[in-house]
């Protein structure tokens, strides 16, 4: 079926000069997505009494836009459909490298049904190289680099991506990697509480030359779900516990073995246990920003990472390479149980 062949009620659901404007690699997703002159119809069929939330910006400046440009994702609202594109998006993963989010994407494509020979994913920000972006049926696999700082950004032209397509009732997760804290290499934590170096559940920037502070609160609800997938799995180590975001990979977090170091083993050694003591499982770069950006949004959102290497016996991932692989495909199977349940108990659109 092509794009225009497309109808909702005997009409056309796109007219030919914007159906022109979707990437060839979105356009066999335009069957799940129903759009109407008011938005997206979602193909997720709503409860009795339930009513869909929304993705919407805490920005009043976005609505007022007459074209929005997502310049780090080369996408443009005047140039490409973001309802056909993107409206029937439910689930959003994110994780640092472009490589491991395209090989979940395919992964994905597998686990629902969607595979075929011959079948191909393109990045559908192809037009950069800041972020890659790749999406089967409802779910969004998504790039954000390395830091805070890349993820803010991500996050903040997601957001709006998921605002102009109409998206409702959409679920972020991270899935990634980091160093346990007391956890053997492998083990996979999902974060009940990220905190900063301080061990405060606080994200903290500079805005306008004045000093921000704002929660770091995840979905509980959202976080007892992933674990109850990691019981059914029962296939790897998994914990519910905090997650100490920091700025830094070395001296950030207590390492030894980078080009500055200005504290002693023991100091090091000192400050991991004290983390362990407050409750924290593992380190990575993200969560916080994550938590941050998202509870504002009021989007549910989840970290779920794998430990390469315990932090209180060393400081470097020295893994053979299939161990490591196998070990960042744990949160990628555990991720996908979950959406997979949270399909079927909608009735998986995927096969009405």
């Amino acid at each position: 079926m092509t794009i225009t062949a497309l109808t909702l009620a005997g009409q056309p659901l796109l007219s030919p000069r914007r159906a022109q404007n979707i990437p060839k690699e979105c356009s066999h997703h335009l069957a799940s997505a129903m759009v109407s002159r008011e938005g997206v119809m979602s193909v997720f069929p709503a409860a009795e009494g339930r009513i869909d939330h929304l993705v919407q910006p805490t920005n009043p400046n976005v609505a007022a836009m007459q074209e929005d440009v997502l310049y780090h994702f080369s996408l443009s609202t005047s140039t490409h459909d973001f309802p056909a594109m993107f409206g029937d998006v439910k689930f959003v993963c994110v994780g640092g490298s472009p490589t491991r989010m395209e090989a979940f994407a395919k992964y994905m494509a597998k686990e629902l049904g969607l595979d075929h020979p011959g079948a191909e994913y393109p990045n559908i920000c192809r037009g950069t190289d800041r972020y890659a972006m790749f999406k089967v049926g409802p779910v969004l696999s998504v790039s954000h680099g390395i830091g805070i700082p890349s993820t803010s950004i991500m996050l903040h032209e997601l957001i709006k991506l998921l605002y102009h397509a109409h998206c409702s009732d959409v679920t972020v997760i991270r899935i990634g990697t980091s160093g346990g804290i007391g956890l053997k290499p492998g083990s996979v934590v999902i974060t009940r509480q990220a905190v900063d170096a301080s061990f405060k559940p606080v994200f903290e920037q500079v805005v306008l030359g004045k000093r921000v502070v704002q929660k770091t609160h995840l979905d509980e609800e959202l976080a007892q779900e992933l674990m109850q997938c990691a019981l059914d799995l029962l296939e790897f180590p998994t914990v519910l516990g905090n997650t100490m975001c920091t700025s830094d990979f070395y001296e950030g977090q207590g390492r030894l073995d980078g080009a500055l170091c200005s504290y002693t083993e023991k100091d090091k050694q000192k400050y991991l246990e004290a983390a362990h003591s407050a409750g924290i499982c593992n380190i990575e770069m993200e969560s916080s920003v994550l938590a941050a950006i998202c509870g504002a949004c009021s989007i549910p959102v989840a970290v779920v990472c794998v430990t390469l290497l315990n932090r209180l016996e060393g400081d470097q991932v020295s893994s053979p390479h299939e161990v490591l692989v196998e070990y960042q495909q744990r949160p990628q199977r555990l991720v996908s149980h979950f959406i997979k349940k949270r399909l079927a108990a909608a009735r998986d659109p995927l096969n009405l």
